[in-house]
């Protein structure tokens, strides 16, 4: 279906543009009285109908209407075909060659980028297998560790305690099926066949929920957190829009050299909401900015630095989720020491329906 409506559009964009070349010739032709206007028109023509059409076909069939409209129209004697004179051949033979040069660089040039763009698609790809690796690796190791303690200590661990772990234990697996059922959504963002399901979350019951889950990985982290007061709800993928704010979150944690402050402010400007994560670390490179949420993974990720550019690699899941979101997220250095991540997300009302 694509490819038929492709063709139509080319098919009504060649006939428009030579159309409206005829009549400028027209027109030209009247004032100036002049027909060595005309072939220039017509060649600009071809050119622009090769350079917007894909193949060649377009533009070389333009070409040889260009060649028989000029010599018909605008060459001594008119109205009448005469390929005998050599400016009428010469003419013919630049407006073919116009039309497959241009066509031969246009294709060039639209096959490059699409090699780019599939290059860019597999890294993405790459990126996110790593990040999944990376964000699955703590609820394993905390479910792998809960059950070897059931397993090793099963006859003198009190019922209330086995309880508990097995309690702790379906919390991770389930938050890890969730995670994968959106990562895998995620991925699949670009089909028509997959839409974020959007459901009005209150604000504080985000926040809260976020909190409660990163204070289970990083107990003694204190996270400072300040967001409007009253009833704020914003449209969203809940699980999706946590894994944004745990994983910046941690990557605070992990690579921030030199840090002891974590802030979590969100602002209302308009019907926008800003949400933004600082800390006063050590910043980051300014040469490591631009491309911070293409997912760069340095050698050692364990003991990654930021002044070194080892990013937490979860950083482009979190831009693909932003961007599937239709929000924009950004990072920038602070004035007085280390740096800050926001994200914005519209706060207006969807429908329940």
């Amino acid at each position: 279906m694509r490819k038929y409506l492709y063709t139509i559009r080319s098919i009504v964009l060649t006939i428009v543009i030579l159309a409206v070349s005829f009549l400028v010739g027209i027109y030209i032709h009247k004032i100036f009285i002049s027909s060595t206007l005309a072939p220039l028109i017509f060649a600009l023509a071809c050119f622009l109908i090769s350079y917007i059409t894909l193949g060649y076909a377009y533009g070389i069939a333009a070409s040889l209407i260009s060649a028989v409209v000029v010599n018909f129209a605008f060459t001594y004697p008119y109205f009448e075909l005469n390929f005998s004179i050599p400016e009428n051949i010469f003419s013919a033979v630049v407006f073919l060659a116009v039309a497959i040069m241009t066509s031969t660089l246009t294709t060039k040039i639209k096959r490059h980028e699409k090699l780019k763009a599939e290059s860019e698609a597999e890294r993405m790809r790459a990126n996110l297998l790593r990040a999944i690796s990376h964000d699955l690796r703590t609820p394993l190791t905390s479910i792998y560790g809960s059950c070897s303690a059931i397993i090793d200590n099963y006859d003198i661990i009190r019922k209330e305690q086995q309880l508990k772990l097995l309690g702790e234990i379906s919390e991770d697996a389930q938050w890890l099926i969730q995670m994968v059922e959106n990562l895998l959504s995620v991925t699949r963002m670009g089909s028509d066949k997959v839409t974020l399901v959007k459901t009005p979350t209150v604000l504080e019951e985000l926040v809260d929920a976020v909190l409660i889950k990163f204070e289970k990985r990083y107990p003694t982290q204190i996270v400072e957190v300040d967001i409007p007061d009253g009833f704020i709800t914003i449209p969203m993928d809940v699980m999706l829009i946590e894994q944004v704010i745990i994983n910046i979150l941690e990557n605070a944690v992990r690579h921030a050299q030199g840090m002891t402050q974590i802030k979590f402010t969100v602002e209302l400007q308009d019907n926008t909401a800003i949400f933004t994560i600082s800390d006063n670390g050590c910043g980051i490179e300014y040469e490591k900015l631009r491309n911070i949420f293409s997912g760069y993974l340095g050698k050692d990720t364990q003991n990654a630095d930021r002044s070194k550019g080892n990013m937490n690699i979860g950083l482009s899941l979190c831009a693909a989720i932003i961007n599937a979101h239709d929000g924009e997220i950004w990072v920038q250095n602070n004035h007085d020491g280390g740096a800050s991540f926001s994200f914005s997300l519209m706060t207006e009302a969807i429908d329940s329906e």
